[in-house]
C-alpha cells in the first residue's frame, strides 16, 4: 500500500518500497524478554552479526489507519491468541546503493520516520518457514507520521523510543541502545541485497513488547520525528 507522508523539508514523500528489511533482537533488553524466539539457538546471547526478515509492502498504513487483527487467526484455536506492538526507528533509502561502508552509509539516508513492527507471535513462533508470515499480514506495518531528513535529525543514535499503549507507556529506550549502529546495519544489508531508492530498514525494537486487543490505541513516539497513533480493530468473522 501507497502512503504519503510529509517531509521535514518541505513537501510529501511516497512511501513505495520495493522491500521493508527489518532487524530483529537489536536490544539487548528485548532479546531478554522475547517470546518470539527458540532461546535454544539464541540462548539470550547478543547476536554476532544483524539479524535480518522481511516484511512485505502489503503492511504498509498510515497514521490514524486501523490496524487489523485477521479473523482466519480463530480458526487456529490458539490457546494465546497473540500479536504484540514494536516500536521502532525506520530509515528510507535515497538512492540505489549496494556494498556500502560503514562511513558512508549515512550518505545514503532520505530520511527516518516512526514504525510499528506488528507480529503475530502465534504465527512467528509455529511456522516452520521462520518469521515471514507472522511478520507480514495486512496493516502490520504503520509509519509515520512525517519524514525527517538527516540535517533536521540531528544524532540519530540518540533519540528517545516510546510506545503508549491506551494511553499507558508500555516501551521506553533510546537510539543509543541498539546492539548494531546504523551505519553497521544500513552497510550489512547492502552487502547481502541491493538496496533501492525508498526501501525502508526498520532497526528493532526495545523491551515492553505486549499484546493487542479489539478497541486498543497504540502509538509511537520518536524524539524529533512525532507521534505515530493508531486504532486496533478486530476483523469481523465470516
Amino acid at each position: 500500500m501507497k502512503i504519503t507522508l510529509p517531509m521535514s523539508s518541505g513537501g510529501n514523500y511516497l512511501v513505495n518500497p520495493s522491500k521493508i528489511v527489518a532487524l530483529g533482537l537489536n536490544y539487548l533488553e528485548h532479546i531478554k524478554e522475547s517470546q518470539s524466539v527458540d532461546k535454544s539457538n539464541l540462548a539470550g546471547e547478543i547476536p554476532t552479526e544483524p539479524v535480518l526478515f522481511p516484511k512485505t509492502p502489503n503492511v504498509l498504513i498510515g497514521p490514524g489507519e486501523a490496524i487489523i487483527l485477521p479473523a482466519f487467526l480463530t480458526e487456529y484455536g490458539f490457546a494465546d491468541c497473540r500479536t504484540d506492538h514494536e516500536a521502532e526507528l525506520a530509515i528510507i533509502i535515497k538512492d540505489r546503493v549496494k556494498n556500502l561502508s560503514p562511513e558512508s552509509a549515512m550518505e545514503h539516508i532520505l530520511g527516518f520516520t516512526c514504525f510499528n513492527d506488528i507480529s503475530q507471535r502465534n504465527l512467528q513462533k509455529g511456522d516452520k518457514s521462520g518469521w515471514y508470515r507472522g511478520k507480514s499480514l495486512d496493516t502490520f506495518g504503520p509509519i509515520g507520521p512525517r519524514i525527517v531528513t538527516p540535517e533536521d535529525i540531528g544524532d540519530p543514535q540518540n533519540l528517545d523510543i516510546v510506545c503508549r499503549l491506551n494511553g499507558r507507556v508500555v516501551q521506553h529506550s533510546n537510539t543509543r541502545q541498539m546492539i548494531f549502529k546504523i551505519p553497521e546495519i544500513i552497510a550489512f544489508i547492502s552487502k547481502n541485497f541491493t538496496l533501492e531508492a525508498g526501501d525502508i530498514i526498520i532497526t528493532g525494537t526495545p523491551n515492553g513488547v505486549s499484546p493487542l486487543h479489539d478497541g486498543d490505541s497504540v502509538e509511537v513516539e520518536i524524539e524529533k520525528i512525532g507521534t505515530l497513533s493508531n486504532p486496533v480493530k478486530a476483523e469481523p468473522a465470516g
